[in-house]
């Protein structure tokens, strides 16, 4: 879970070191430590989250989307939804709130060192996968083959899209995009649903590890792709999306069969959720 010192309610002070606008009421947000130190000493892990505190709004669980292979600012990408959300859209460059975290189990880095990844994302669950993704990219040499196939419902929703656009001056990723729907004909990649991209390239199910993270729906037709290509189940990890609220296993809000998501996820490996019908 990172460095806590023993208290896993302790909050630390962060300002805002810059907002960078994503798509309709979604912003980055660089933030960095007011004790003057790197998040290096923060402790995070590609997949974990953290809890933003603001006093008298509130506290909200959010993903962490930048990798720990870049201490300088951690980024998260915050959609605009609740008090708590809406009163850190109204901060600027230098503004303060307090985190606590990071919390949860986040992606298998070192199983998935030297092996052939598939990072599957849809909608604004490519924000925790982000994590995963940058690093793999800073730390290219520890693994084989990167694939990223990225669904979105049309092309104004595309999260960091120059970011993604930056990965066709590389060589060493294979990405695929998809929008279910391009009403006004502007969209140049594959027009339908994510696992329509499956087709488009070629895998290597029995070497490949796929991991996953967007709506429940998609889990679903992902799941059936991927299974039905040979993809074995131990090889497949999915972030899963509830609601969470503590952060820390306390209020059950998250908790879905015997799962905790907040402390035993959110990153699952398929054969513990299989069996939960609730899980997707």
């Amino acid at each position: 879970m990172g460095e806590h010192s023993g208290n896993i309610y302790q909050l630390r002070p962060v300002s805002i070191a810059r907002t960078l606008p994503q798509i309709k009421d979604h912003r980055l947000f660089q933030l960095k430590l007011e004790d003057g130190t790197t998040w290096e000493s923060f402790g995070h892990q590609p997949g974990q989250f953290i809890e933003v505190s603001i006093f008298g709004k509130g506290e909200a669980p959010i993903s962490i989307s930048s990798p720990p292979t870049r201490p300088d600012t951690l980024e998260i990408c915050v959609r605009k939804t609740g008090k708590v959300t809406d009163a850190l859209f109204e901060m600027s460059k230098g503004s303060t709130f307090n985190i606590r975290g990071p919390y949860g189990r986040g992606f298998p880095v070192e199983q998935l060192k030297g092996k052939k990844m598939l990072l599957v994302a849809g909608g604004l669950g490519l924000a925790p996968l982000r994590s995963l993704l940058l690093y793999s990219l800073d730390k290219r040499k520890d693994f084989d083959d990167i694939i990223l196939m990225y669904g979105t419902n049309n092309p104004d929703n595309v999260l960091f899209k120059y970011e993604l656009l930056s990965f066709f001056d590389r060589d060493d990723i294979n990405y695929l995009y998809s929008v279910d729907r391009d009403d006004e004909g502007i969209w140049k990649q594959y027009v339908g649903v994510v696992t329509g991209l499956f087709d488009r390239t070629d895998l290597s199910p029995q070497e490949t590890y796929a991991v996953m993270c967007g709506p429940p729906v998609m889990y679903k037709f992902v799941l059936q792709k991927l299974l039905k290509l040979g993809f074995a189940k131990e090889h497949i990890f999915m972030s899963l999306e509830r609601m969470m609220k503590c952060g820390v296993g306390k209020c059950g809000h998250c908790a879905f069969g015997d799962k905790y998501c907040c402390i035993e996820g959110p990153v699952f490996p398929y054969p513990e959720i299989e069996n939960i019908k609730e899980a997707i």
